[in-house]
Parts: C-alpha cells; structure tokens; sequence
C-alpha cells in the first residue's frame, strides 16, 4: 500500500522560513514526478511546486516564484519544498502528490496525480 507522508508545517511568523519533506512508502517514485499543492480553507486545492523525476525539471506557481525551492532525493523516496520569505496568504494545509505514471516531465493539474499525502499544515502569522 502506497503512503505519502508530509512533515515539517507549522506556525512561522511572516518572512520566516520552512521546510516540508514528503516520504513515500509503499513503492519507489524515482521514476515518477511529484508535486506540492495546497489548500486555504474555503479555497479549492491549488498548484504550489512540481518537479521531473530526474529533478532537472520544475515548475512553480507564480505566487510562490522566488520564495519556495522543489527538490527530491530519490534514493530516499522524499520530495523536499524549501518555502522562505512567507507570507500570510502562504497559509494552508499542504499537500504532496505522485503521479503514477513513469515519465519525466513536470505535472501541475490535480488531477493527474494519483496518490496524496494527508496534509501538513502551515500558518503564517502577520
């Protein structure tokens, strides 16, 4: 059974920094891009981060450009988003997501991915 783990949320006060790990268990993802989305209350999920398998490929929402930093290290299953300079309207329970088919480009609809982690919150106070 696949599991993704999400670890590493928080409370930060604005201009603060954190980092958020993913570990999969279950089967290995070194062949599959993963993604970070997230999700405000009363928002629907959107896209944050996602990155190739090979890690030389990424991608980021235009409100997270500059500030938040993908990567992964495949020999440990995880998938890392490195988030600096937050903001406020950074608040949201984060998630991470695989996707199940082996290929190495970036994917950033939600509904390409088919395995998600359950969540780690994170709230960036003013």
């Amino acid at each position: 059974q696949v599991h993704l783990v999400e670890s590493g949320g928080g409370l930060v006060q604005a201009g603060g920094s954190l980092r958020l790990s993913c570990a999969a268990s279950g089967r290995t993802f070194s062949n599959n891009p993963m993604g970070w989305f997230r999700q405000a209350p009363g928002k629907e999920r959107e896209f944050v981060a996602a990155i190739s398998w090979s890690g030389g490929s990424t991608r980021y929402a235009d409100s997270v450009k500059g500030r938040f930093t993908i990567s992964r290290d495949n020999a440990k299953n995880t998938v890392y988003l490195q988030m600096a300079s937050l903001k406020p309207e950074d608040t949201a329970v984060y998630y991470c997501a695989a996707d199940r088919r082996i290929h190495n480009s970036v994917v950033v609809t939600t509904t390409a991915y088919e395995y998600w982690g359950q969540g780690t919150q994170v709230t960036v106070s003013s």
